[in-house]
């Protein structure tokens, strides 16, 4: 009975990673940044505010890493590399943007709670 309770909390920590992977605050940013279609490293640093061109390197290589995103190399000089969702990223759009519109509905609320929360 071990090796099931085992394997079960083999799958959990997997669940577990997927969803840090996915709920990173960068990773949610550039995977809605690529919504609009195929775009390369420069337009994506300047389209998700605030990144550093490492951590957008690191958070490119673990969404290519886990088949969310799609790294083509273009034989051009200088060589050209563009990214673009796979199915697989474009399938978490819905979840993501449903979570977005969750955010947007209930900002006020939270932010009030937050003020009564914090205060002295």
């Amino acid at each position: 009975m071990a090796a099931a309770g085992e394997a079960q909390d083999a799958v959990d920590w997997e669940v577990l990673q997927i969803l840090a992977l996915v709920g990173d605050k960068w990773s949610l940013l550039v995977i809605g940044k690529l919504r609009d279609g195929p775009q390369r490293f420069g337009e994506l640093q300047r389209g998700v505010r605030g990144i550093s061109q490492r951590m957008l390197t690191l958070t490119l290589r673990k969404l290519e890493r886990d088949g969310l995103v799609n790294r083509t190399v273009q034989a051009a000089v200088p060589p050209r590399v563009d990214y673009r969702l796979t199915a697989l990223g474009e399938s978490l759009l819905g979840p993501v943007l449903s979570l977005v519109q969750w955010a947007v509905d209930h900002r006020d609320e939270i932010v009030e709670h937050r003020s009564h929360h914090d205060r002295p």
